[in-house]
């Protein structure tokens, strides 16, 4: 088949910014071929040691006093490029800011961080050898006291795929989750049941039966305000966004075949020949939604414990192309131009999905190719994997439980 070109590019999408589930959504993944091990594709922070790009507040941090500094630098070489984000109530801001006249630094223009707000981070650099790598990482910052706020996915006004599941993830644990699930409306034009579903104490999901209509228009009203969470502990949110959903793409890897066959609007695209993981290193099977894409981003196996004798990684790989998340815990499916004669052929990865790919990322390859005609909420459904099927709280897997269970996680019963 021949791979089109087409650069509608969509770096970090919303998802990262959106949630207090920027403690997993590292600057550094742990897959990739070569190696034993396993986590089937899971990855930790920090980011170790010889990172090159230094951000702070740490990567993953929670409850950031608005007063820290945001900074991010480089030992030596320079930065390429830098892109800060800021995310409330389901509403992205860009953060202004400056690089420093000898390129190594960067700094946003206001001097206080913002309330109750999520920040993503996207660095590129290039080290004083002419080498680039890439830094991804998030941070939220502090809710004042006795108040509760939900972090939302998708981002307001976003186009998503049909798989996209409305999710909310709150800064403290709810006590009384009747109450607060009573505060929150999901609606759709054209209508359709839509149902919560409870993971925890802190993550609300809501979705339909099966997925979204194409086209469908989507409306998420918090009228959390002084709505009580918990003892003495009262909401902070009253408002209302909305998105649409697009069209439907749905891809099905199958790790026996090392092949994925991409349909859109339940016609087949193509079919792409991929690498998945390894005997020891196997890839989640069922249903995962791709939570966010990054055209580049560092893996580093010694932020997941694949490490030698001597304590680095197996891999550190600082500028992988084409990088689209489809769980929490780490599995990707993203470009890959180390490997060679693999793709179609063998599963050599450390749980997540390889397209061929080239250096700096190629728009004639498979990899770009996917990445140019993908949206945030599409679904990735992988089968025939030596593994169990990923849980439906790893990211947005809730289309991996039956509509029966779903509903019985509602409780406002």
């Amino acid at each position: 088949m021949r791979y089109g070109h087409g650069r509608a590019r969509r770096a970090a999408a919303a998802l990262a910014a959106a949630l207090t589930w920027a403690g997993v959504f590292t600057g550094a993944a742990g897959c990739t071929p070569g190696g034993d091990g396993g986590t089937g594709g899971a990855f930790g922070k920090p980011a170790a040691r010889e990172d090159s790009i230094r951000v702070t507040p740490r990567d993953g941090s929670k409850g950031v006093r608005p007063d820290r500094p945001l900074r991010v630098e480089v030992p030596d070489g320079r930065l390429e490029s830098v892109k800060v984000v800021r995310s409330q109530d389901a509403q992205e801001s860009p953060v202004p800011g400056r690089v420093s006249a000898d390129g190594r630094s960067w700094r946003p223009d206001a001097h206080r961080l913002a309330l109750a707000a999520a920040y993503t981070v996207d660095v590129v650099a290039v080290d004083g050898r002419g080498r680039r790598s890439a830094r991804h990482t998030t941070f939220t910052t502090s809710v004042p006291a006795r108040r509760f706020v939900a972090y939302a996915v998708p981002e307001n006004r976003s186009t998503v795929g049909t798989g996209m599941i409305v999710s909310l993830e709150f800064s403290r644990g709810i006590a009384d989750r009747a109450a607060v699930e009573r505060a929150v409306r999901v609606t759709a034009e054209p209508a359709v049941e839509i149902r919560p579903h409870w993971f925890g104490r802190t993550r609300l999901d809501f979705r339909p039966e099966h997925y979204w209509r194409p086209g469908t228009e989507v409306t998420v009203a918090l009228h959390l305000r002084d709505v009580q969470g918990a003892p003495g502990v009262y909401g902070l949110q009253d408002r209302t966004f909305s998105f649409t959903v697009g069209r439907s793409q749905v891809s099905r890897v199958d790790a026996a075949r090392h092949t994925m066959e991409v349909r859109r609007d339940g016609e087949l695209l193509a079919t792409v020949p991929v690498t998945a993981g390894a005997p020891k290193t196997t890839t989640y099977n069922g249903k995962m939604v791709v939570m966010e894409m990054l055209e580049v981003t560092r893996m580093n196996g010694a932020t997941v414990g694949f490490t030698k004798p001597d304590g680095k990684g197996e891999y550190d790989i600082p500028d992988v192309p084409h990088a689209m998340r489809l769980t929490t815990s780490g599995t990707f499916l993203h470009g890959n131009y180390w490997a060679e004669d693999v793709f179609g052929r063998v599963n050599t990865s450390h749980g997540c999905i390889g397209l061929r790919d080239v250096k700096g990322g190629g728009s004639d390859t498979p990899a770009g190719w996917f990445f140019d005609r993908s949206l945030v909420g599409d679904v990735v459904e992988v089968v025939h994997s030596k593994d169990r099927e990923v849980a439906p709280d790893n990211g947005l897997g809730g289309w991996n439980m039956g509509w029966r269970e779903w509903r019985a996680g509602s409780a406002a019963k």
